[in-house]
């Protein structure tokens, strides 16, 4: 059910052979000019300045599809779905429209702590194997982490305060240093040599800490000073990238809509903001807006608010020469009718300024089997809003798997 995209194709070998610029490189003999690197060739860069070559191309890609198009992902997409679990090559998103997101959502939750299994039940191991597969057939991967507490040892939903024990000078720092290993042999998990020996990174949109502006979290406010959760945030990614020597992150900063007053929507964004030398998504989860059971305004008052907030960060995005993500959204259960072009495409559609967000992604599908509840954002074959997300699908703003262009060149 893929739609061709000749002209996307083409805007993409325009930008990754001219590199964004005024002007393609070209390597002349008579002037003896240098080819390029990739750092060299692209417009919009990255907080590392060694990402690797593929990182820094899929950045700009994204960057380069705004306005024309949308990447759609779901969390733990190949792991599980609604009635089924087990399947190695299975997603409810594709049985619905026959093709994957072009996201995949993936949890650390539990790594730290050597389990075999994430907190949702996913296999380390074959999440891995799920990694590759994606990204082999050109799909995007991001990773977010509900760590356990290295204090109280209570999931990430625990209150106890807990963050000034794991930054430097704090009593469980090297404790959570060691946690943070843990991410660093899981990456490399993911890598491959080449025939020449060299290793082969995928480029994966790391998302920690986010929704840091809610309270559900040991490093949400309320449990940690502004300074500090800034301090977690910077050595985490000083320690990664510096100390670690990881090159194939694009770090994703994501507080929840819900904490945020439109009408002072940058204040409250850039609550405990950790810096821009720190930070490449300007993401937001935005749950509130599409639907939430907590949010009582009516249907047309939170679709002014869904596009507000997309515009908020979009600027924020086009200021700081960065790329705007919904990094999570969706409607438990999806219980409103028409909920993929009403509530989330149509309102986006409405202006020039939304349509620049660069992707959304939508929570997991609970196995209700296994899990005992009902839990699920994306449909499956048969649930009530199929159809619209059908129709959602074959709209050419939004793309699939099967409809991306080369994002790593």
């Amino acid at each position: 059910m893929s739609r061709p995209y000749p002209l996307i194709r083409a805007a993409l070998v325009v930008l990754t052979t001219c590199g964004l610029l005024l002007g393609c490189d070209q390597q002349s003999s008579s002037s003896g000019t240098a080819t390029p690197t990739a750092e060299q060739r692209y417009a919009h860069k990255l907080s590392d300045k060694n990402a690797t070559p593929a990182t820094l191309a899929l950045y700009n890609s994204l960057a380069g599809l705004r306005g024309q198009h949308m990447l759609f992902g779901h969390e733990d997409s190949l792991a599980y779905g609604v009635n089924w679990e087990g399947d190695l090559d299975r997603s409810d998103v594709r049985d619905v429209t026959g093709a994957n997101p072009a996201v995949y959502g993936w949890e650390l939750g539990g790594l730290e702590l050597g389990h075999e299994k994430n907190l949702d039940g996913v296999n380390f191991k074959q999440m891995q194997e799920w990694i590759k597969a994606g990204y082999n057939r050109g799909g995007v991967v991001t990773i977010s982490w509900h760590m356990y507490s290295p204090v109280s040892g209570a999931n990430s939903w625990d209150k106890t305060p807990t963050v000034h024990e794991l930054i430097p000078g704090g009593a469980k720092h090297e404790q959570f240093k060691s946690y943070l290993d843990t991410f660093v042999v899981f990456n490399e998990g993911l890598a491959t040599t080449d025939a020449a020996g060299n290793k082969k990174y995928i480029p994966i949109i790391f998302r920690p800490w986010h929704e840091h502006n809610g309270d559900w979290f040991w490093w949400g406010k309320g449990y940690v000073s502004e300074q500090d959760y800034i301090s977690l945030w910077q050595f985490t990614v000083r320690y990664l990238r510096d100390e670690k020597g990881v090159h194939n992150l694009i770090y994703a900063y994501s507080p929840d809509r819900s904490r945020i007053d439109l009408a002072k929507f940058e204040s409250d964004y850039f609550y405990a903001y950790p810096g821009d030398e720190y930070v490449d998504v300007i993401g937001l989860d935005n749950y509130w807006d599409v639907g939430h059971q907590a949010n009582t305004a009516s249907a047309d008052e939170q679709k002014a608010g869904f596009v507000a907030s997309l515009k908020g960060i979009v600027r924020i995005a086009q200021r700081l020469n960065k790329i705007a993500a919904l990094t999570e959204t969706g409607n438990n259960r999806l219980t409103i009718p028409n909920f993929w072009t009403e509530r989330i495409l149509n309102p986006i559609l409405a202006g020039e300024e939304a349509q620049q967000i660069t992707y959304l992604m939508v929570w997991r599908n609970a196995n209700s089997a296994r899990e005992k509840s009902e839990q699920f954002f994306a449909p499956y074959p048969g649930q009530a809003t199929a159809e619209d997300f059908k129709t959602f699908f074959a709209h050419p703003f939004v793309l699939f798997e099967s409809e991306l262009p080369p994002l790593y060149q």
